[in-house]
């Protein structure tokens, strides 16, 4: 059995989403929350294998919540379902460990495919997710910093450290590491200090 765990700030919507698995024979909800913080408890404590997690809900938010349990309980598979499909929305949340992007307007065979192959480890994403990442991709192949990458050169040119950046960002320290090695790549550079240098000639910082 899959073990699911729901987060999501609308009990209405979790109530739905819990009637659609009770009709799964190998998904079996074992339990939900109506936020982030308690979401990361409630995956930890009942031995989630895959958490259906919402982006926006107040405290700690559905993205704040994927890089906590992808550094706590990596074996918890996180599949975010939202109603937001914007870049600045997917593009953090697959940052932060979510294996898997769909949205709510997503039929129930569809989420209960989704869920199974989250469990099994594979990617599942809505179109609209995928083209965003593939923006990315291409955004990336060029040799221009992405905005996120801006971000993150930005607070180191402020003095903050990888745990003080990853907080601002609400991403994992192991994230703000994979930014800093394609910043040095596109700069060609080795080192922070050579690439806050670049970045100032390059008029990236300010």
């Amino acid at each position: 059995m899959i073990r699911l765990v729901i987060v999501d700030d609308h009990p209405i919507v979790r109530g739905g989403l819990r009637d659609t698995f009770a009709q799964a024979d190998d998904i079996v909800v074992v339990g939900e929350a109506g936020d982030g913080a308690e979401g990361v408890e409630r995956a930890m404590s009942l031995a989630a294998d895959v958490v259906l997690m919402d982006i926006r809900m107040p405290g700690m938010d559905g993205v704040a919540a994927t890089a906590a349990l992808s550094e706590r309980s990596p074996s918890a598979r996180v599949l975010i379902l939202t109603t937001f499909d914007s870049e600045s929305d997917v593009l953090p949340a697959i940052e932060a460990g979510a294996i898997g992007y769909l949205l709510k307007d997503a039929l129930p065979d569809e989420l209960m495919r989704a869920v199974r192959a989250a469990a099994r480890g594979e990617s599942v994403l809505a179109p609209s997710a995928t083209q965003h990442l593939m923006g990315q991709v291409r955004k990336s192949g060029n040799g221009a910093l992405t905005d996120r990458e801006k971000e993150v050169l930005q607070h180191v040119a402020n003095g903050s450290s990888n745990r003080e950046v990853a907080a601002a960002l609400f991403i994992g320290e192991a994230s703000i590491k994979t930014h800093l090695q394609h910043i040095y790549d596109k700069l060609g550079v080795r080192d922070r200090a050579s690439a806050v240098a670049e970045g100032y000639r390059r008029r990236l910082l300010i």
